[in-house]
């Protein structure tokens, strides 16, 4: 085995847990695999979401628009895999993904793809994502241009360029923004051909949420972050920072279809997606009390289904 980030091309995803070494062999991934691994499933519904939201919203205000709604939401996910794919590229480049990661398998730090072939798919993705949102154009004209060309650019950036905002420490702001009422209102925008104060408040919640996944990956990642110089959140603050912006991002997310039911006297079955505070409850637990970083993959993955329930809850108590 070589040294470095790189690993023999015959043993893959090795890396020590508990004094034990843990070795998985490059065979028993098939091609389709990889890709899907390369994509990130799991954090998808990040992307999905405030799409779900935006629509139900729309279809609510009498605006429903199928096809936008369905260009949008693949849009998203093609930005959002491109997101990660660069992510995955950069991370690799800059010595941040090394055999002793935590998380989930990085393909490119794994040797599953090459860098090369990573960046590609990365460009290919953002490109498809360009293509869907010349349609969106056409329907929503300009502040779509800036909203799908910002969202491509700052998905690069993340990790990218001279100044990648995920090893700045504004990662969670470029996570609320854009997950958050930049998607909810461009998905509601793109149907109704209006916006209000309602969908940007709304849109605040899957963002919050997103930032409490994000907030779970560095509080994992803080040792290796700290050794590759990544200066997240996580790093600059600490642990006991990581726990409390968990918490405050969840109860403040549960709190806001509240807050929009009180202020407009509607909607008051909206507030059951509040209930996702007491199925965090759990997951709460988890963050205070971990024993070791591995743990937190699981919270992780619960995090996002709880962002999904969160939505879909919302979303159905909006139509009630």
């Amino acid at each position: 085995m070589k040294k470095g980030n790189r690993v023999s091309p015959n043993f893959l995803n090795v890396r020590s847990y508990r004094g034990l070494i843990l070795v998985q062999s490059k065979e028993s991934y098939s091609k389709w695999r990889i890709w899907i691994l390369a994509a990130r499933p799991k954090t998808l519904w990040a992307a999905i979401a405030p799409v779900i939201i935006g629509t139900a919203m729309a279809i609510n205000a009498g605006g429903g628009h199928g096809l936008a709604a369905i260009a949008a939401l693949t849009s998203a996910l093609f930005i959002q895999i491109g997101t990660n794919l660069a992510n995955d590229y950069f991370d690799f480049k800059k010595g941040a993904d090394t055999i002793e990661r935590l998380g989930p398998t990085r393909v490119t730090q794994t040797g599953l793809l090459s860098p090369e072939q990573v960046k590609m798919a990365a460009h290919l993705a953002f490109k498809i994502a360009f293509l869907i949102g010349i349609y969106l154009v056409i329907r929503g004209g300009w502040p779509i241009v800036i909203i799908g060309l910002l969202s491509i650019f700052f998905g690069i950036i993340y990790t990218g360029g001279p100044f990648p905002l995920g090893y700045k420490g504004l990662g969670e702001l470029f996570v609320l923004i854009f997950f958050g009422p930049v998607a909810v209102g461009g998905t509601y925008y793109v149907q109704t051909l209006s916006i209000n104060w309602q969908v940007i408040l709304a849109g605040f919640a899957p963002g919050l949420l997103a930032v409490a996944i994000l907030t779970v990956n560095n509080l994992r990642d803080i040792e290796s972050d700290t050794t590759a110089g990544k200066k997240t959140l996580a790093v600059r603050w600490g642990a006991s920072y990581c726990k409390i912006q968990y918490t405050l991002a969840i109860f403040l997310a549960s709190i806001i279809p509240v807050i929009i039911s009180l202020k407009t006297s509607s909607h008051p079955y909206a507030t059951l997606a509040a209930l996702t505070i007491l199925m965090a409850i759990p997951l709460l637990k988890k963050v205070f009390t971990y024993q070791s970083a591995p743990e937190l993959n699981r919270v992780l993955e619960s995090t996002g289904r709880l962002l999904l329930l969160y939505s879909l809850l919302f979303s159905l108590g909006w139509f009630l």
